[in-house]
């Protein structure tokens, strides 16, 4: 499994321009308000969820969304939703819970997760997502963030959680 040097190597790898602040423990979107007023860009929230047929879903949306999970299944085609839990998200992304992040998606090789961004994302210039660690936030351009899914091979649901529909299914 890749670690936050392996991703940022990757970054560079690929052109990536990023930064990174190292801050204290976030485990959760309300904590850290006042590390994300001095970081530019969309913060996020992310959820590591399997649905009733075993399909993993990594969902990764602006930090201030609403996501309703009795519904979000009818918009995304899934059965029904449930959070994954720890091992299972350790062993198919590589981190552990509070570290949930986007950038986690290098470390699915087998490609079980399937991954839905928030349109508010999607259209963000600025993201910011964990390192694989919850003690940094990487910030990266839009579209730095489509050319490193592209480099892992991901092509994501964008959904807009305000209309909880899907804009584009690529």
């Amino acid at each position: 499994m890749k670690t936050k040097d392996d991703l940022l190597a990757f970054f560079d790898e690929i052109g990536v321009q990023h930064a990174t602040h190292e801050h204290p423990a976030v485990f959760r979107v309300e904590e850290g308000e006042e590390i994300k007023a001095r970081i530019p860009g969309a913060h996020t929230k992310n959820l590591f969820l399997k649905d009733a047929k075993d399909q993993l879903w990594l969902i990764s949306a602006e930090g201030h969304a609403v996501i309703d999970l009795k519904r979000l299944h009818h918009v995304i085609g899934s059965a029904r939703l449930s959070f994954g839990n720890a091992a299972l998200m350790e062993e198919t992304l590589g981190v552990t819970p509070g570290s949930v992040t986007a950038f986690a998606l290098i470390n699915d090789r087998r490609r079980r997760v399937r991954f839905v961004l928030d349109r508010t994302l999607a259209e963000a210039e600025l993201v910011n997502f964990h390192p694989l660690t919850n003690t940094a936030t990487t910030t990266v351009s839009g579209d730095a963030f489509r050319r490193f899914l592209s480099a892992i091979g991901v092509a994501p649901m964008v959904v807009d959680f305000e209309a909880m529909a899907v804009v584009e299914n690529a």
